[in-house]
């Protein structure tokens, strides 16, 4: 399966006003990518903007074609594993377990895979992995149309599926920066995104009607055969027209230098913490979906897939508009994630099923604007050599935390409700989108100020002692 929420992928390349903390950090690398992708091979690479532009690449049109297919099957197959725990189970925390197992891994491996992303061929690395994550879904598929299906095999997927994540998605998000090319970087991140919610409207929607027909075996078979796209997507790209990386060579203290990269540079560290707040806390989507769907509203996988296909509406609405988007700004990262956090509180005391499924629109659309933002931040400001253990940190941080959130937040929506357990994920989420905004200010040296003139609200950051505005796009 595809992994990660929206799938998040390539970095983008900077201008002078881009970096959150200043313009001298910004054009060391925006200077670094520029030599690491002038030595590539001539690819016809597109020079006008464009909401699709990247998709004018042959090879990236190829790998965007294939994804799009095995995520469909992916959002297929999570809406089908869901509600089979929790059919076999009957208990919200199962599902939380599931979840939690598929990413597990990304906590205790995560920054090894960043290694192995960053010194192999990725190509190469993705046809194995791709290939494993089918054979994965396949495996579940004969299991349950055989009648023998139990949970703990369930569980074992699950895990396994995670430990092939683990290398894969710091391999495919670094991999698109080859495809694309230095020019279409920031385009290619957020139409990944896009392709990934795309899919999410679709697949939900026949997972619905595959559970209530035939049986969930049949999602779970097609969704290990939707990774035939992929693959043949991978097998008929021109690699003479991939942009050639520099690969760092084996050695020993890789993974600490990574670490230390990070440690000291509040433009990355600012936002993996709140992906990690927000990850462990805010995204446990299949828990609280399903406890509002059958214990709340009395409901059964149809209305699991509604809830699925809402989120997914106002996700790719946002990952839409940020493909329009020129710069990535923190402040937008601190604002949608204050508003998301928010709006889960407010949402799970929705009194009627109408209410609690329009506001899912508005979570959807600030959950993914966050990620977004998030993301090309941190991707933005790695230097090249550095990015696939930088992203494999990033993803380590936003997924590997659900080992720790899932069964807890599972927990408290088995013993004090649904409402509860959704209320307690915002307000985690808002707590922390407000901290880490508070301290990157202080960090960066200004405050924020409001603007209400005009009879239109404008956040801004000014120096804490004077009056004119930062340069900087904090």
């Amino acid at each position: 399966m595809s992994s990660g929420s929206g799938a998040d992928s390539a970095p983008a390349p900077k201008s002078a006003h881009d970096s959150s903390t200043g313009s001298t950090s910004t054009s060391n690398t925006s200077n670094t990518t520029s030599t690491t992708c002038t030595d590539a091979a001539p690819a016809p690479t597109p020079t006008k903007g464009g909401t699709f532009s990247s998709l004018k690449i042959r090879n990236y049109r190829l790998f965007a074609t294939g994804a799009v297919v095995s995520n469909i099957g992916t959002w297929m197959s999570r809406i089908t594993q869901d509600w089979l725990v929790l059919s076999l189970t009957g208990s919200s925390a199962a599902v939380g377990i599931t979840t939690a197992l598929q990413f597990l891994p990304m906590l205790l491996f995560g920054l090894y895979g960043g290694v192995i992303a960053d010194r192999y061929p990725k190509r190469q690395i993705l046809l194995v992995t791709q290939a494993a994550m089918g054979l994965c879904g396949l495996s579940l598929a004969l299991l349950t149309l055989s009648g023998h299906v139990q949970v703990w095999h369930v569980y074992l997927i699950a895990f396994l599926l995670g430990m092939v994540t683990v290398v894969d998605n710091p391999s495919r998000q670094s991999f698109v920066s080859e495809m694309v090319g230095p020019s279409q970087l920031r385009n290619a991140v957020s139409l990944n995104s896009a392709n990934f919610q795309s899919a999410r409207l679709i697949g939900p929607a026949v997972a619905g009607v595959l559970i209530t027909t035939v049986g969930s075996g049949y999602a779970f078979l097609l969704n290990g055969l939707s990774f035939l796209a992929p693959l043949a997507g991978l097998l008929l790209m021109r690699q003479s027209e991939l942009f050639k990386v520099e690969r760092v060579p084996r050695g020993k203290g890789q993974l600490r230098e990574g670490l230390r990269y990070v440690r000291g540079k509040p433009e990355l560290i600012g936002p993996i913490v709140l992906v990690g707040f927000i990850g462990t806390f805010g995204f446990n989507f299949p828990i609280w979906l399903t406890a509002f769907a059958h214990e709340v509203f009395h409901s059964g996988a149809g209305l699991y897939s509604f809830f699925n296909i809402l989120m997914a509406v106002g996700s790719l609405a946002a990952a839409l508009l940020a493909a329009r988007r020129r710069s990535s700004r923190l402040r937008l990262m601190i604002i949608a994630g204050v508003g998301f956090g928010l709006l889960e509180v407010l949402v799970a005391f929705a009194p009627s099923v109408w209410l609690f499924s329009l506001l899912l629109l508005p979570i959807g659309m600030l959950g993914m604007t966050t990620n977004i933002s998030a993301n090309t931040s941190v991707q933005m400001a790695a230097d090249p050599m550095m990015r696939g253990r930088v992203m494999s940190l990033y993803m380590m941080v936003f997924v590997g935390g659900t080992p720790v959130g899932g069964p807890l937040l599972g927990w408290v929506t088995d013993t004090y409700g649904a409402r509860v357990g959704f209320a307690t994920g915002g307000a985690v989420s808002l707590i922390a989108a407000a901290t880490i905004g508070v301290i990157l200010t202080r960090v960066v040296g200004v405050r924020i100020k409001i603007d209400l003139r005009g009879g239109r609200p404008h956040v801004d950051l000014v120096p804490r002692a004077a009056g004119e505005r930062v340069p900087a796009t904090v």
